[in-house]
């Protein structure tokens, strides 16, 4: 069965003025649909054809005749991801489990929101910076191009993409902002509290 496009999960203009709907139109149908285009035809007929996202990610990433099905596949699975973990009407602090086990991880909601700002910002060309569970604590890291915590055994919690198409019509340059306006605007931090819970779950 083909590997299909998801919706977003919002109108495309939803996020505005933080992300446009031009850039959401330029980055959900041609870059993500590029993905999965390119995917579908890169398995079509082998045995990754028949595996989810995940398990295709965590099967080819150190496989090098196999770049190009891993660099699609968690693009594709990256992307649906980011789109989740943004709302409109977000941003801002987190409340319960969530926000203690910040606050205890990181020393409070501040810190950890300039570590994830470091971590998106410092991220040398295209990538990703993300929040994950890992070894039963909370931690950010950065990924370059397609690399994500699946590959790695982590459990991905939220991420922001930095690759310059998820930015660059409405900030040009100007990551920083871009990744300041995710922060206090954007994070759909019920998402990642579910991400959390079942995290927490999996590995309690």
């Amino acid at each position: 069965m083909a590997f299909e496009l998801p919706p977003l999960p919002y109108p495309n203009n939803a996020l505005e003025p933080y992300i446009s709907a031009k850039t959401l139109d330029f980055h959900h149908g041609k870059h993500h649909k590029a993905y999965v285009d390119n995917l579908n035809r890169l398995v079509e007929g082998k045995p990754e054809e028949k595996k989810s996202l995940e398990e295709i990610i965590v099967a080819t990433h150190r496989d090098d005749a196999k770049t190009g099905i891993f660099n699609n596949a968690a693009q594709v699975w990256n992307h649906t991801f980011f789109w989740n973990s943004m709302k409109k009407g977000g941003g801002g602090e987190p409340e319960g489990e969530l926000k203690r086990a910040i606050d205890h991880d990181f020393g409070g909601y501040d810190k950890f929101a300039a570590a994830f700002k470091d971590a998106a910002t410092t991220q040398f060309g295209s990538g990703w910076a993300w929040l994950v569970f890992d070894a039963g604590k909370l931690k950010v890291i950065k990924t370059a191009n397609a690399v994500n915590p699946v590959a790695g055994g982590a459990a991905a919690l939220l991420t922001c993409d930095v690759w310059e198409h998820a930015y660059y019509l409405d900030y040009q340059n100007r990551r920083p902002d871009f990744v300041q306006a995710f922060l206090d605007h954007l994070i759909n931090w019920e998402f990642v509290a579910h991400n959390f819970d079942k995290a927490r779950g999996q590995r309690g």
